[in-house]
């Protein structure tokens, strides 16, 4: 038998992380539109979110943790690749204090390994997960951070976004006929085959949903947000552009429009559920406080949102009260142990 990769196809997507928040959408996502998707997890999270697509022939599953190389290289050389779209990390500033040593081996030691494999492999194109952290606190409180903006993480998770963004496209010499990109994500929300409760939208949403008194810190400090199914769509629209538009580029990804301070978040919620119960605790000093401009990918790639926060928000609620999601506070819902 032979050794060589299987070369039949030239639509093949390798996606870590891909039983998770946004990666659960995508791989979704990608089989509509006609890829063939190889979905890497180690299923941390569980692996529910993959039931719907468990038996399309677009569809293989590999469970295995991207920290085993030889797994991961055994992955890699089987299939002639179109592209490797890299999810999979410790998600979360709280995840990765709670696992510092497994934040680093996963999310810098284990995506370098993989980048290297992939430009060794020729694989064409390499897309990665960043965020929008990676830019901390804004210098100017009253303006906004674009692409060009210095980086300056105050998190562990956005220092090791940075420190592989700078792997990915600051080696040593481009390669020809690689062509890498990096997004930077806003704070993501809405609704997923994998839900998660610990992001501002969705947490918001489920506390007032369920009748609690909503307590909320540092409410004047600015974020970006974006929708859980626009997350997939961008990697989706980077994947399908030409590679003199996405080659060692990076994106924001989100919409100007979408900048929020917690406050106004809280606003949007009440018009939507007006007797809410809302205890806001100043704070004066948040490390992260930035708003964003996505003008880039809107213009280069003429990616537009198609979800707002107040349709994140009504589409959560709904989703609620009308019981199909039974206890909001089970812990497959969190990156972290909760506690109440």
């Amino acid at each position: 038998m032979s050794n060589q990769p299987e070369k039949a196809e030239k639509n093949i997507v390798l996606v870590t992380g891909g039983a998770g928040y946004g990666g659960s959408i995508l791989v979704r996502l990608l089989i509509q539109n006609d890829y063939r998707v190889v979905c890497l997890d180690n299923l941390r999270y569980g692996g529910r979110s993959l039931i719907e697509v468990w038996d399309n022939q677009a569809f293989e599953f590999r469970k295995t943790d991207i920290t085993d190389y030889e797994a991961v290289d055994q992955i890699l050389e089987k299939y002639d690749y179109l592209a490797v779209i890299h999810l999979a990390a410790i998600v979360g500033d709280p995840a990765c204090k709670l696992e510092p040593q497994l934040a680093v081996r996963t999310n810098r030691d284990a995506s370098v390994h993989m980048l290297e494999k992939a430009v060794q492999l020729e694989i064409p194109r390499f897309i990665f997960a960043s965020t929008c952290s990676n830019y901390g606190k804004m210098v100017d409180s009253a303006g906004m951070v674009d692409e060009t903006a210095p980086l300056a993480p105050i998190s562990l998770y956005a220092a090791l976004k940075v420190e592989f963004e700078s792997q990915l496209l600051h080696r040593d010499g481009k390669v020809d006929r690689f062509c890498p990109t990096a997004l930077r994500f806003a704070t993501v929300f809405g609704l997923s085959p994998r839900m998660r409760f610990d992001l501002t939208v969705n947490e918001f949403t489920k506390e007032l949903a369920l009748g609690r008194e909503l307590i909320v810190f540092g409410e004047q400090f600015w974020r970006p947000y974006c929708h859980v199914s626009d997350y997939a769509r961008a990697i989706l629209t980077v994947l399908n552009a030409r590679q003199d538009q996405v080659a060692y580029a990076v994106f924001n990804v989100g919409d100007t429009s979408q900048n929020y301070t917690k406050k106004m978040i809280v606003e949007e919620l009440l018009r939507q559920i007006p007797d809410g119960k809302v205890r806001f605790v100043h704070k004066e000093e948040d490390p992260r406080d930035y708003r964003v401009n996505f003008q880039k990918i809107k213009h280069s790639l003429g990616f537009n949102i198609s979800k707002t926060v107040p349709e994140g928000i009504q589409g959560i609620l709904t989703c609620i009260r009308a019981g199909l999601i039974e206890n909001p506070d089970d812990q497959r819902y969190y990156n972290t142990p909760i506690t109440r």
